[in-house]
């Protein structure tokens, strides 16, 4: 059910991302009386799943949901109507418009997804405000959530003091710096140690397949379900307890009663619970595998925010304080994805690994129907998607400006026939690509079985 709850938010937040960026193109197309003969979402070859037929433009649905189109009149594009070029130019044609008319409607779709993404910050700003966790609150270090962070040198109870020499450190930003960072200053029992930070650390968490997320701030060992099947299913636990020793030993968080419980493996231990208020006494076996059979509570930033864990940062902005907050918020996503993407063309970093396709992508929204988590998604892909199409790839908007601008210097229209050949490599190029991406989806979803 989560995977499908996940599909449906991203098929949802694609239709709205699609339908906006076509748009764009479409009303810069009219805007400049340049006929439209088809508005899609989703492609549809050999059949639609809906069309119907308003003035001069086809609107549709297709069955491929793989992005849309606006086919626009007298244009080299994914539809290789070269019977159409090969007539004499119309006024309504877009070859018949002057070139920085033609500029403006290929660059629509991006300005468009520019300024929804813009927008969506905006209003999530406005609507919820903004919670940060400064790492420096988080007193009693961090919790280890992954292998390799282990073997790179991190511990749990970590507390980080700088990363590549920043100090001003949030924790939903952690990993990035880390990742754009040489090394790590932490401060572990007392003493200051750094930890070098490998080059190829997102080609390792890829070849791993392990969660990109090193860090965790620490949160109590508290149950939350006793299944029937239990071997302590009769010992007397019960949901809400929240362990605080083990054998007369402190254990303040999950990583501490962790490593307690492996420790007594095979063995029965006491464990001291906070029960309503008051502390309790429980044995209990833990199996050959360190384990007491149990369902713990499993904290969000959320519940440790309204559980008060930890002393978040809250900003609530008015509704125009929103719009310069949501654009510096914009920018500062789209300045950290193009740094990110700049990292799949330097082979040591091993970025080009962790490529991924709709599976990957559909790792960002939630499990559940979050609005909140929803949005900030959809805003994010919004300029992922502005971005991806300014690359100077043929069949692309930026291949389209990029002859466009060629023209405009140099005053010379690239040959048809050129450009026809060109948009061809850029249709296979983009499939290659898509097929790559979701293969690595595949592949990495077939070891983690």
């Amino acid at each position: 059910m989560e995977t499908f709850i996940r599909i449906g938010q991203l098929l949802l937040s694609l239709s709205i991302l699609v339908v906006l960026h076509e748009g764009g193109h479409f009303f810069a197309a009219k805007y400049f009386k340049t006929r439209v003969e088809k508005f899609y979402l989703f492609f549809n070859p050999w059949f639609s799943l809906f069309k119907k037929k308003v003035g001069e433009t086809e609107y549709g649905i297709g069955w491929l949901p793989l992005g849309g189109y606006v086919k626009i009149s007298g244009m080299i594009d994914e539809s290789m109507d070269t019977e159409q070029m090969a007539q004499e130019p119309q006024p309504w044609e877009f070859r018949s418009k002057p070139a920085w008319q033609r500029l403006i409607i290929m660059l629509g779709g991006v300005i468009v997804n520019i300024i929804t993404g813009f927008i969506i910050y905006a209003m999530i700003l406005f609507s919820y405000g903004e919670q940060t966790l400064p790492v420096k609150n988080i007193t009693d270090g961090l919790m280890i959530n992954n292998e390799m962070a282990r073997e790179i040198g991190f511990a749990n109870g970590d507390k980080i003091i700088s990363i590549g020499g920043n100090e001003d450190l949030m924790f939903g930003g952690l990993m990035e710096q880390l990742i754009f960072s040489k090394s790590a200053l932490v401060e572990r029992n007392g003493e200051q140690v750094t930890i070098e930070v490998p080059e190829d650390i997102l080609g390792q968490l890829s070849d791993q397949n392990k969660s990109s997320f090193f860090f965790y701030p620490r949160f109590p060992f508290v149950i939350g379900e006793i299944p029937d099947s239990s071997h302590n299913a009769t010992s007397g636990l019960m949901v809400n307890d929240s362990v605080v020793a083990i054998n007369g030993v402190e254990t303040k968080y999950f990583d501490q009663v962790s490593e307690q419980l492996k420790s007594h493996s095979g063995k029965t231990v006491s464990l001291e619970v906070i029960r309503k208020g008051v502390k309790e006494q429980i044995p209990v076996t833990v199996n050959d595998s360190g384990k007491i059979g149990i369902v713990t509570f499993r904290y969000g930033l959320t519940a440790m925010r309204k559980s008060n864990l930890y002393d978040f940062k809250t900003v609530e902005y008015g509704f125009l304080e929103s719009f310069p907050a949501g654009w510096h918020k914009m920018t500062d996503k789209l300045t950290s994805y193009v740094k990110g993407f700049a990292l799949i063309f330097k082979p040591s970093s091993g970025a080009y690994k962790g490529l991924s396709g709709f599976g990957g992508i559909s790792k960002m929204f939630a499990t559940h129907w979050d609005w909140e988590v929803f949005w900030n998604s959809t805003a994010f892909l919004s300029i992922i998607l502005a971005f991806m199409n300014l690359l100077p790839i043929p069949a692309l908007d930026g291949g389209h400006v990029m002859f466009l601008l060629y023209e405009m210097v140099t005053g010379r229209t690239p040959n048809e026939k050129f450009m026809e050949y060109a948009q061809l490599f850029g249709i296979i190029l983009l499939l290659g690509l898509m097929l790559y991406a979701n293969g690595n989806d595949i592949f990495k979803w077939w070891m983690n079985r």
